[in-house]
């Protein structure tokens, strides 16, 4: 069994300042074999590349902050609390548009996080 306390996600610094964060929280150290699972930082004013999964499918629960998801083309307002779901196949990406950082766990199918994305950009 795993605990994700949020918590410890809001506290931890960022060690690459300025640039966007990821860190893998759930894989195969952790015996997991069907589901993978990440911390992500978007810094303020940053953005993600657009991209899509052939076989994906991703849970971000949003911890802190405020952006947008795009979602093939279409901006969809996000914030602390909100759960979003990533079909396979559909392009997306995160832009943060604030002057805070946004904090988010993400847990998807089909691990490791390389393997399955397509850059659309």
């Amino acid at each position: 069994m795993k605990i994700f306390k949020t918590d410890d996600y809001l506290k931890l610094n960022n060690p690459t300042p300025g640039k966007i964060f990821r860190q893998e929280i759930l894989g195969k150290d952790h015996q997991a074999n069907e589901l993978g699972g990440i911390f992500g930082l978007i810094v303020a004013h940053g953005k993600g590349d657009y991209h899509y999964h052939n076989r994906r499918e991703s849970l971000l629960m949003i911890i802190s902050g405020e952006a947008a998801e795009y979602v093939e083309g279409k901006e969809h307002p996000i914030k602390a609390g909100d759960v979003i779901f990533i079909r396979p196949g559909e392009k997306h990406t995160i832009v943060n548009h604030s002057d805070n950082d946004l904090r988010f766990l993400e847990f998807f199918t089909h691990p490791p996080v390389a393997a399955d994305k397509i850059s659309v950009e």
